[in-house]
């Protein structure tokens, strides 16, 4: 019988090599972890050359490191402390600075912990091949693996590691660098410690460690100038506040502790919500809260508490007695302080002037409400979690005390952001004067009680305002959408054989035709917008011989190139949604992919996910059935060439027949819906005509045009989503992928009830989907077409957003979509431009039995988590679309300014103010405002406000909400941003250019 010896290790071993932490569960109990760790002695330094670590280890870091710097001309490497990224990534960032990074560990997983965006951000600095940057495992190298010791905080048991490892590195590099006979040793490289922690820094030096913060790093740099306007403020204790913020009294009040503000939300005393600013008045914001059908108001400075566009904020909401009514004024931020200076604005008699302005703006407003109009009124009391991210801005040139630009003086001036929502940005910059003129992107630093302004950094210059390139790349980054180039990891994904890729001929050993259907003898087309490429549907309808009718839709097979957990999957789930511009399209997926090997071009055999129905002649659902398949498309048509071919009497082909046979069975199921409530509602859709592919200038601007083949799609796109997603509820009542739209607040339609009523003596019943349906076909002005179109886009706007969910996260009777009139719906048939699609043909692909369902659709919170991001991806795609049209439609604009004498356009008053109006022009599908400047009489209980004629001598004109006016429309240059701006002035019933 063999021996068996057992050792013990020394208790002082495992201490090391055990890590003890505390976990609370999903139900609040406490639970003790204890990980092993396993102490290695040949984790690389990463250092070229190192005669300490094994030869065959992959380096990174040269051997001399950088020598450019002033402070270590003998060359170094930069070791950033955990605040470093969290403060300074923007520097770290910049292509400007290109020192030799050692990343620890124990940073790594800290940020992971604090921040996840910056988390992504660092990981994406380690794998990029532009500069080097190593990971260095120190909590699993024996000499660098440390403890925690009692009574050590955790955070001061990270700098402890942090210290230990550049400790150790530097006293490794005397092993990387022996010392050669005859030479002096002091010609090693250093490793320096890079921390803006005073205590940290002082523990460092007294262990002889190499350190220096980061602003003084920086200075030593030669290329200073740049970088030392990328940093932050909160990151540095070395930073002088303006004198705007020094020596100041408190203009706020300061926030409640965090464990204050959520024990008053969970005793229903305070409430949470999300900040939403004011676009007409930036002295009020709203906080829209369960506990209210109304949105709690905000009035003034001091009750938003330096609460910014998209905050996550807790309210105090104030007695009864003290609710007002919004505002019905336009304030406009740049009018009323633009004699603010930036350095000195918190000046006593600058402070007091300003305030008294503002104040007697508010006062004149909300005094003067019916107690109806009025709702709750409140304060911010906390920050449960900040949105501030980088702003595109320009810098207010009246704020420069030098426009020298040649001057590299530092200078305090304002960042103007190009979002109405948000307030101006105090930022210190050496380079104020070149970046006049220009679009740039800022980052909010802080915002201190005592100061009027958020204080920020410079992060880069995008380019010159209103050239397209910066126009654009602005957008991009003003709606947060990604729009970086695939990396490699995400194109190895592809198929490998690229653009030469087929489906295989038809075999039982063909892993791509294994239970698909071979439906490539159906007479199947498609039919979309002019100059689709990504093309994700195809339809086919013909009569069976027992005299019923079959009608399918064919969806682009996406889920069979993108398979979960892999680089491909992870980024289509962080994009989540393809963004349509005006002049690009930013993609979801890779375009070999989303244009040709999914895309269903005609007369090529693709891979798809197809329902196929068989109907009764009245559009009755006999039978529905759900399969992987294989088809050919026979032809792709625009809209207008279907409509065409539909109603051309000459042409009675199969595939016209097709066409026919579904927009008859389209008809039908549209009238359906109808009945059960459906609403037909609008929005203001325009289409860009463009001079040409090259320069994609903007020639002219028209409303889009509907077909009847519009509908046809429509209507089997909606009947698809529907019995899919009945059919992966039923399978996956937990976690299934659906779509829900909330039946809107009665309150949210109570102003246009009230001028509806008022104005043309209409009623809006909004009891039920179809009340509301019938109502609005009800809206009708004899005289006016285009009123009801007018109606129904202003119903529009009293809806709340639809919203995916897991199935398994909210109550069944919470399922149904109000505005289809559907108990339940889904996304499944845009699968290249959308991600919860490529979920939903998982689950289908899994209740059908094609393919097992992958562990993570199984769990809810995972799904949950899914359905957040791509929310937040669809509703920025929407946002960013319709911007990119504002944009063109203002270029398109300033051509015709150009070219005629002046644009003249009709136009509908959708809103009165006391001091304008708010009109809608329809046929460029642009809002605008109409200012007047001398005194109106302004009566809000009617909508109407009255302004002095043009003609001496003749009465009031008075103008009210749907009036049709004629508006002249210019193009001007903004003198301070140098960009330009969409003016809106009144033709008729008077000329306002006198007003």
């Amino acid at each position: 019988m063999p021996e068996i010896t057992i050792l013990k290790r020394p208790r002082e071993e495992a201490v090391i090599t055990q890590r003890m932490f505390f976990k609370k569960t999903a139900r609040g109990k406490v639970i003790k972890v204890l990980r092993e760790r396993y102490l290695r002695d040949d984790i690389s330094c990463g250092v070229d050359g190192c005669r300490a670590c094994d030869a065959t280890a992959q380096t990174v870091l040269s051997r001399s490191g950088d020598t450019t710097h002033r402070n270590f001309p003998t060359g170094h490497y930069i070791l950033p402390d955990t605040n470093v990224f969290l403060a300074q990534m923007d520097l770290i960032e910049s292509t400007y600075f290109t020192p030799p990074i050692i990343i620890l560990q124990t940073v790594m997983e800290e940020v992971r912990h604090r921040s996840l965006p910056l988390y992504s951000r660092l990981k994406a600095l380690t794998t990029t091949d532009e500069r080097k940057v190593w990971v260095f495992y120190n909590e699993f190298r024996s000499e660098t693996a440390i403890v925690r010791e009692e009574d050590e905080t955790p955070n001061d048991r990270n700098d402890r590691g942090i210290r230990k490892a550049a400790e150790w590195y530097n006293a490794h590099l005397t092993l990387a660098h022996p010392p050669i006979r005859g030479q002096s040793n002091s010609t090693l490289p250093k490793v320096v410690l890079i921390t803006d922690d005073f205590a940290n820094r002082q523990k460092a030096d007294k262990e002889r460690i190499p350190c220096i913060s980061v602003r003084n790093y920086v200075e030593g740099m030669k290329n200073s100038n740049e970088l030392l306007d990328l940093l932050s403020a909160t990151g540095s204790d070395e930073v002088e506040p303006t004198r705007a913020v020094a020596g100041r009294t408190a203009l706020y009040a300061d926030y409640l502790p965090m464990s204050t503000l959520l024990a008053g939300v969970k005793a229903g005393q305070l409430h949470q919500g999300h900040f939403n600013a004011n676009q007409y008045n930036y002295l009020e914001g709203t906080v829209p809260v369960p506990a209210f059908t109304k949105p709690v108001l905000l009035v003034g400075r001091e009750n938003m508490n330096r609460a910014v566009q998209g905050d996550v904020v807790v309210v105090e909401v104030f007695d009864e007695r003290e609710w007002k009514a919004p505002t019905d004024e336009v304030i406009d931020q740049e009018a009323t302080l633009k004699n603010d200076d930036a350095e000195d604005s918190e000046e006593e008699g600058d402070d007091l002037m300003v305030h008294e302005h503002e104040s007697k703006a508010l006062r004149s407003e909300h005094t003067k409400k019916a107690p109806t109009e009025k709702q709750p009124t409140g304060r911010v009391v906390g920050i449960i979690k900040r949105n501030w991210r980088a702003y595109v801005c320009h810098i207010d040139s009246t704020s420069l005390t030098s426009s020298n630009a040649t001057s590299l003086g530092l200078q305090t001036v304002f960042a103007t952001p190009v979002s109405r929502l948000l307030p101006r940005i105090r930022l210190r910059t050496r380079q104020a004067p070149s970046l006049i003129g220009n679009k740039i992107l800022v980052t909010i630093d802080r915002w201190e009680i005592t100061s009027r302004y958020p204080e920020g950094h410079f992060v880069r210059t995008l380019g010159k305002a209103e050239s397209k390139e910066a126009e654009q790349e602005s957008l991009l980054l003003e709606f947060e959408v990604p729009y970086r180039p695939f990396g490699k990891a995400i194109l190895d994904c592809l198929p490998p054989e690229g653009e030469q890729w087929v489906v295989p001929p038809k075999s039982a050993a063909s892993s791509e035709w294994r239970d698909r259907a071979d439906l490539r003898d159906l007479i199947i087309c498609s039919i979309d917008p002019p100059g689709c490429q990504d093309i994700d549907d195809a339809l086919h309808a013909r009569r069976l011989t027992n005299g019923n009718i079959q009608a399918g839709v064919h969806i682009a097979d996406v889920s069979h190139f993108v398979h979960p957990e892999t680089a491909m999957d992870s980024e289509a789930a962080a994009r989540g949604s393809t963004v349509y511009l005006v002049d690009k399209r930013i993609d979801m997926l890779p375009a070999l992919l989303g244009t040709n090997l999914c895309s269903l071009r005609p007369h090529v055999e693709r891979l798809a996910f197809s329902v196929i129905w068989e109907m009764t002649e009245d559009a009755e659902i006999v039978d529905v059935r759900f399969t992987k398949s294989v088809i050919a498309s026979k032809a792709a048509f625009e809209y207008g060439e279907a409509q065409l071919r539909k109603d051309d009497p000459k042409l009675n082909d199969k595939l016209t027949q097709s066409i026919r046979l579904l927009n008859s069975l389209a008809q039908k199921l549209k009238a359906k819906r109808m009945a059960a409530g459906a609403l037909n509602l609008a929005s203001p859709e325009v289409k860009i005509h463009l001079d040409n592919s090259e320069s994609s200038d903007p020639v002219d601007v028209e409303q889009k045009a509907l077909h009847e083949t519009n509908s046809l799609v429509e209507e089997f796109m909606l009947l698809a989503n529907t019995s899919v997603a009945r059919k992966t509820q039923e399978s996956f009542p937990q976690t299934s992928v659906l779509r829900r739209h909330l039946p809107p607040p009665p309150t949210n339609f109570e102003k246009l009830q009230d001028i509806l009523q008022k104005r043309k003596g209409l009623k809006l019943d909004v009891s039920s989907s179809g009340a509301l349906a019938d109502s609005l076909d009800k809206c009708l002005d004899p005289t006016e077409p285009a009123f009801n179109t007018l109606v129904r886009i202003m119903a529009t706007r009293c809806m709340l957003s639809a919203e995916y969910f897991s199935s398994g996260s909210v109550s069944r009777d919470t399922f149904g979509h109000y505005g289809l009139a559907s108990p339940i719906y889904t996304h499944f048939t845009s699968p290249i431009r959308r991600y919860a699609d490529v979920l939903v043909h998982r689950q289908l692909a899994a209740a059908i039995g094609y393919t097992p369902l992958h562990p993570s659709l199984h769990s809810k919170m995972h799904v949950e988590r899914i359905m957040e991001v791509v929310n937040r991806r669809h509703r920025m795609a929407q946002m960013a679309g319709r911007a990119s049209v504002e944009f063109y439609v203002g270029l398109a604009l300033k051509g015709r300014n150009e070219r005629e004498k002046e644009v003249i356009e009709d136009a509908f008053v959708i809103r009165t103010f006391r001091n304008g109006l708010g009109v809608f022009v329809s046929k460029l599908g642009l809002e605008g405002l109409v200012m007047f400047k001398r005194d109106t009489q302004f009566d809000a209980e009617n909508y109407t406000i009255s302004v002095p004629s043009s003609d001496t001598g003749r009465p009031d004109v008075t103008i009210s909400v749907f009036d049709k006016v004629t508006v002249r429309i210019e193009v001007e240059k903004d003198k301070n941003t140098q960009r330009g701006r969409v003016k809106m002035t009144l033709v008729n019933p008077v000329d306002s250019r006198a007003l």
